[in-house]
């Protein structure tokens, strides 16, 4: 408690806590694309509990990885060298989850370019078992993104209790944000592919991240702003020439 309180009155401690949960939303958004594709395929009396049990597990897990923090460090120490760089566990984690999202994404759109290609679908197999992959598959990805935030917030700041607060700041946004994006995600086809692409673009950037190759965090979301600018532009177009014809029949 005195810490706490130690902290509160330190303009430092406020400033890293801003800065901290600025860089937690802005991580999360990764995730939440991720979330929103995923629980959509499932029926839609389920989409909403399927979100707010991913989300709130991953927040569980979350707060328990902070609390071994002494541990989660030691992940960042070479396991063994290749190709001229020393593994961790931490690089071997990035790797993993980034082939996972190339090979869901990469799935998810030749789904959506060839419809009738149904395939095998887990997800959206039958309500039970696609509800539970979707849970799992929301933490599976949860688990790569939160080791790699909570590594970098150890270098952002040393009080746990700011990381902490962070923590559950950003995935309450998290929370809140998910139907709305979701359900745009739905209404607007289009934007489907986009996030696909997205998530293709993120599991490489974690691919090479693993092995070694820093690509700078800013690039790639600066790259996903201005295509998002690009298709809200289109859209904006489209609705238009939408408008323009019917109001053409009318006449």
């Amino acid at each position: 408690m005195q810490e706490i309180l130690t902290l509160a009155q330190s303009p430092e401690a406020w400033i890293a806590l801003v800065t901290l949960i600025v860089m937690e939303v802005v991580l999360g958004i990764d995730n939440l694309i991720f979330i929103s594709i995923l629980t959509n395929k499932l029926p839609a009396e389920n989409r909403v509990s399927a979100r707010r049990i991913g989300i709130g597990l991953a927040l569980i897990m979350r707060l328990g990885l902070l609390g071994t923090i002494a541990w989660i460090v030691q992940l960042t120490e070479p396991v063994f060298e290749a190709f001229g760089h020393g593994f961790s566990w931490k690089d071997m984690i990035l790797i993993a989850g980034g082939l996972f999202l190339v090979w869901k994404a990469t799935k998810e759109i030749h789904h959506n370019v060839d419809p009738s290609d149904h395939g095998e679908d887990f997800i959206a197999s039958s309500a039970i078992n696609g509800f539970t992959a979707a849970i799992g598959q929301i933490l599976l990805l949860d688990l790569v993104f939160s080791v790699d935030s909570i590594i970098t917030a150890v270098g952002m700041t040393p009080h746990l209790p700011i990381m902490v607060i962070a923590v559950v700041v950003a995935v309450t946004v998290m929370l809140v944000a998910a139907n709305p994006l979701a359900n745009f995600i739905e209404r607007n086809p289009t934007i489907v592919m986009l996030a696909l692409a997205f998530l293709l673009m993120i599991g490489t950037t974690l691919i090479a991240e693993g092995m070694g190759f820093h690509v700078p965090k800013g690039y790639v979301y600066a790259a996903m702003a201005f295509s998002a600018l690009v298709e809200i532009l289109n859209m904006v177009a489209r609705n238009a020439r939408l408008r323009k014809q019917q109001a053409s029949k009318l006449h």
